[in-house]
């Protein structure tokens, strides 16, 4: 493995030079040689660790050492182990839903055997997402890929605590996952709970719902940093009688729960009754969560992106015409681009980015956005008007945006009753429960004259532009923080991008941007759209693994929205044309 997309830390030698590597141990590499290596190591010089590097047999599985970290302070090395045969049965992989929950479920059991050991695993948070930590293979085997930290004295081997979690630890670790150990009950239950949200958010549009939050979910979370369910406290959801639907799933049988309908729905409420609370959930909505989370049974339509605005955001030739016209400095709209977004451009292009994507549903909370383009009353209108306002607010074209493009809003709103006028379906939060209060915002509304919206310019990436290599020569693709995506030389801020649900999806888009280039899916003549179709259909094929086979890390698989946000994003982006 060449470890050229590893984002750690990379050894070198200081002074005197690089030191050589040493040559990977010869001749028979099973588990006894293993453990006869690494006590024969112990108090020998860190970088002997390096001589483990490839293959080891335990019989029944294989642990390959993929990379070796510099010293005991650098990053994880890198283990991988093979299991051709767990006992699976085809029953809990044979399907892509069953085998992502299967493998979803295992890992999280190889976390909680792990636990107290130098050896780690990427097992996710609350939602089950197709991650490169673990996969379930043909014929029912297991490939885990996880971290470890070579303990070390100093710059010295610890070659007996090494020995002790490679040739002890990872065979308990094989033998707690083996199907006979698992609790199949708790295994089966869990995969028809991922089959019946998968249900779920397929009959969405049939059902002409762009979201439903069922009877008896629990939306509020724990706290600003745990996105476990409130303990104490939290009101079940129960929905309006008049937006009550019952769907029939697989395995849960009739469900019930309040649809939104496609249109325009908007929450309001005082606050702190629910209003983001509801909102939040329909964002993660997109997404399956585990047994026990309370909003198993919360779904939105795949293609959900919550919008907001983004002030000091690079915006690379988006047409953003619909919002904004007319600019004092003459520059054309359809082709707008700035270093450096006000509030109301940012959300704009943020908009029109979605709908480029492929988005047909939007999510936004007016706490989040730029005022001036979301409202403008009839006072300002009549002392700003004509020429001197470019902005056209979203309350003009979230109405004609749907009726002529389909694309769907549910909007909270808190301090302006101007969406009145607009919404199809209005739902008051009160106490957390929601109350249909459609009608009763219809006696206020007013006659409200639409402007026009035309479907946005569709751009053709320039593949030159984006380029993950360092100034070294070298890829590079990393997480920094929480917040930023590391891209060859270019920082990436991915904060205002709320439906990242796990960190390594971070990673993952910024692996996903290499493989649009790699893949020949940008090829400077496809549109963007076009392109993040044909990276879809190859992930769908060959699976998460496809992103970084050559990555010495973690990552999990990112919605091509997010990917699609994230190139936005990379200040070296640059748009060969327009269609």
């Amino acid at each position: 493995m060449s470890g050229r997309y590893g984002g750690g830390h990379r050894g070198g030698g200081g002074g005197g030079g690089r030191r050589p590597e040493p040559e990977p141990i010869r001749g028979v590499r099973d588990d006894a040689r293993l453990s006869q290596e690494l006590l024969r190591m112990d108090g020998e010089s860190y970088g002997r660790y390096k001589s483990l590097r490839g293959d080891w047999d335990f019989g029944d599985f294989t642990l390959t050492v993929e990379r070796v970290q510099v010293d005991p302070f650098a990053p994880p090395s890198r283990v991988r182990i093979t299991v051709a045969d767990l006992g699976v049965p085809e029953s809990a992989w044979g399907d892509p839903v069953r085998r992502r929950a299967t493998a979803d479920h295992l890992c999280r059991r190889a976390r909680r055997l792990l636990r107290g050991s130098l050896l780690r695993i990427d097992a996710g948070g609350q939602e089950v997402i197709e991650r490169s930590s673990c996969r379930i293979t043909e014929g029912g085997g297991i490939e885990l890929r996880l971290g470890v930290d070579l303990p070390g004295r100093g710059r010295r081997i610890d070659g007996r605590t090494a020995e002790r979690e490679l040739c002890e630890t990872v065979p308990r670790l094989v033998d707690g996952l083996d199907w006979d150990a698992v609790d199949r009950e708790e295994a089966v239950a869990f995969a028809d709970g991922v089959a019946d949200t998968v249900a779920l958010r397929a009959a969405l549009e049939g059902l002409g719902l762009v979201a439903f939050v069922a009877d008896g979910a629990i939306l509020p979370r724990r706290s600003g940093v745990s996105d476990e369910p409130l303990a104490e406290g939290a009101v079940p959801f129960s929905s309006p009688e008049s937006l009550r639907v019952s769907v029939d799933l697989p395995h849960r049988g009739t469900v019930t729960g309040m649809g939104i309908p496609e249109g325009i729905t908007l929450v309001v409420g005082g606050g702190f009754h629910g209003k983001s609370t509801l909102l939040h959930a329909l964002e993660r909505g997109v997404y399956d969560h585990v047994p026990g989370d309370g909003r198993e049974l919360v779904v939105t339509r795949a293609d959900a992106v919550k919008i907001r605005a983004e002030e000091g955001r690079r915006v690379e030739r988006v047409d953003v015409s619909p919002f904004v016209r007319n600019l004092p400095t003459g520059a054309d709209t359809a082709d707008f681009r700035t270093e450096n977004a006000s509030g109301s451009t940012s959300q704009a292009a943020n908009i029109c980015e979605a709908v480029e994507a492929g988005s047909r549903t939007l999510l936004v909370d007016e706490d989040s956005t730029a005022t001036n383009l979301m409202i403008r009353d009839e006072r300002m209108q009549a002392l700003v008007h004509g020429e001197r306002e470019p902005l056209v607010p979203f309350v003009d074209l979230v109405r004609p945006l749907y009726r002529e493009h389909g694309v769907s809003t549910v909007l909270v709103m808190g301090g302006s009753g101007d969406y009145f006028d607009v919404a199809d379906h209005v739902v008051m939060m009160d106490s957390y429960r929601p109350y249909d209060v459609t009608g009763r915002a219809r006696t206020l509304a007013r006659e409200r004259t639409d402007a026009a919206f035309s479907p946005p310019r569709a751009r053709i990436v320039d593949p030159a532009s984006v380029d993950g290599t360092g100034n070294r020569g070298r890829g590079r693709v990393k997480r920094r923080d929480t917040d930023v995506l590391v891209f060859g030389d270019s920082d990436i801020d991915v904060r205002s991008v709320e439906q990242f649900a796990d960190p390594g999806q971070i990673v993952g888009a910024g692996l996903a941007l290499r493989e649009l280039v790699r893949g020949g899916h940008l090829d400077g003549s496809r549109t963007l759209a076009e392109a993040l179709d044909r990276l879809d259909r190859a992930l769908a094929e060959k699976g998460v693994l496809l992103l970084g086979t050559d990555f010495a890390g973690d990552y999990v698989l990112p919605r091509r929205h997010e990917v699609a946000a994230v190139l936005n994003r990379l200040r070296t982006l640059a748009v060969a044309g327009q269609r």
